[in-house]
């Protein structure tokens, strides 16, 4: 799949408000030191660490939560300007396109104009004082005039100052107009691209598609896997209140538990000890719906960073094999390094294209195969909120030919009786069910399987119950699908 396979590292972004920020240490020289050097030692704001991720994501087209991590590492914000740091990124990118339709009649010249880092400055500030409403607008603006005097001049200073100032005093008027077609409306009211919001619609129906988009604006929850070699997720919810964290069982995923307030989890004595992993609930589904037995041998195609994998043999008990494949190198170790912290031994590692299995095992090797296809990952938009704004439609169709061929190249290597699944974390038809259903065409010996777990009956695709379509607004987990097929028996 794309990147957000899992959970990212980023700090958890608040439900709430961000509180009030300061604007960091003063950068006026000390004694001997040179104004120069003290602003080159001084310890960047809150918004001056969202600034430089802002544009270096607009230049670099880096990833939001990789490049936040780094950032947040780098100048060891205390946890309140890490936080607020974080909501500025994410919130201002969340927003984008509705952050410039109201900016653009403000600024002169126009958006396009201005250099990266003045129109990122607008940007985050913008995204303050119309969407966070416990930051005070004049300290939101007194920021953003004394980055502009730091890395401008005056007159970008004082553009900067009339712009924000004039989005403080026509606040009331910054409304969308009422007679907008739906997907414009869609578009620019939950900030979307159009082209996407269209395409929901169509698939979905109005409501649906302004629901979806809606929730992919809404802070990703985190959720937790036991490893049920080492204990039960009752135990582990327990375990965790016992801790002072509010815990609770997972109502989606029979081994999840949801965690709120607990900070990045993978930072834990219990995440080091192997007790869990760091997992979305949706994910989570995955391997209850390939169900492996104990002894069995499961093939998992393309397996990084290793979390199905991982809970597949503790499903197994970690008896039988199960064969770990990614076409990249480098993957390969995050695969040994989850199976090693979480004390597993029955999973092997493979570097290899999944669509050139056939050269590494012969047909008929493995009793369950888990197909969790490359995809175009829309359905983990509250994840990596920057994905919505580089994605397009001719990309859409280009993973549905790489989908296709994996399908095509793995599907020998399934014993008969043995059972397929196929997973992606997106929502779009013609990946997920219109790719299994012509798959099934054109292959008369598999058959729809029903999975031994269902999740809750709305989100059932269709009449089938092999089919999943999780959307991200029905359980606050990411958009997934899962399809389970078998090989008759010849």
């Amino acid at each position: 799949m794309t990147n957000g396979k899992h959970q990212g590292a980023a700090p958890a972004r608040r439900t709430g408000r961000p509180p009030k920020s300061g604007g960091g240490p003063s950068s006026k020289a000390r004694g001997p030191v040179s104004a120069a050097a003290a602003a080159k030692k001084r310890t960047p704001s809150a918004r001056e660490a969202a600034l430089d991720v802002l544009v270096r994501i607009e230049q670099d087209h880096a990833y939001s939560n990789l490049l936040l991590n780094q950032t947040l590492q780098k100048h060891q914000l205390d946890k309140p300007d890490a936080g607020l740091a974080t909501e500025l990124v994410y919130g201002t990118i969340q927003r984008l396109n509705t952050i410039d339709y109201f900016l653009e009649p403000l600024v002169t010249k126009g958006l396009r104009k201005l250099e990266p880092w003045v129109r990122a400055l607008l940007r985050l500030s913008f995204y303050q004082l119309y969407y966070l409403d416990r930051i005070p607008d004049h300290a939101a603006v007194n920021e953003a005039v004394n980055i502009a005097k730091r890395r401008g001049h005056q007159g970008i200073s004082g553009m900067v100052n009339g712009v924000l100032r004039s989005v403080i005093r026509r606040k009331p008027e910054l409304t969308l107009p009422a007679d907008l077609p739906a997907a414009q409306r869609i578009a620019l009211a939950e900030s979307h691209p159009e082209w996407l919001v269209r395409r929901w619609i169509r698939q979905f129906g109005e409501q649906t598609a302004e629901r979806i988009c809606a929730a992919n604006n809404t802070p990703p929850r985190v959720s937790l896997r036991a490893n049920a070699l080492m204990l039960g997720r009752d135990a582990l919810a327990e375990r965790l209140r016992q801790g002072g964290l509010d815990a609770e069982p997972s109502e989606v995923a029979p081994a999840g538990v949801t965690v709120r307030g607990g900070g990045n989890m993978a930072l834990t004595p219990e995440y080091a000890s192997g007790l869990f992993s760091v997992q979305d609930e949706s994910s989570m589904l995955v391997a209850e719906w390939v169900d492996p037995q104990p002894g069995e041998r499961v093939l998992d195609c393309c397996a990084a960073p290793g979390g199905k994998t991982a809970h597949l043999a503790e499903k197994m008990g970690d008896r039988g094999e199960i064969v770990a494949c990614d076409v990249h190198e480098h993957k390969q170790k995050l695969i040994s390094d989850q199976a090693q912290r979480l004390g597993l031994k029955s999973i092997r590692t493979l570097t290899a294209d999944a669509r050139k299995l056939a050269e590494h095992f012969p047909p008929a090797s493995f009793d369950r195969i888990l197909l969790d296809a490359p995809c175009s990952g829309l359905g983990v938009i509250r994840r990596k909120p920057d994905m919505k704004w580089e994605k397009t439609e001719q990309e859409l169709s280009d993973i549905c030919v790489v989908q296709h061929d994996l399908l095509e190249a793995v599907y020998p290597l399934l014993k008969p009786g043995g059972v397929l699944v196929y997973s992606t974390c997106t929502i779009e038809a013609a990946e997920n069910e219109e790719m299994v259903r012509g798959f099934l065409q054109r292959h008369p010996e598999f058959e729809l399987d029903a999975p031994p777990r269902r999740v809750p009956e709305q989100s059932a695709s269709g009449d089938a119950p092999a089919f999943v379509q999780i959307l991200p607004y029905e359980f606050g987990s990411d958009g997934f699908f899962i399809a389970r097929l078998k090989r008759r028996h010849a």
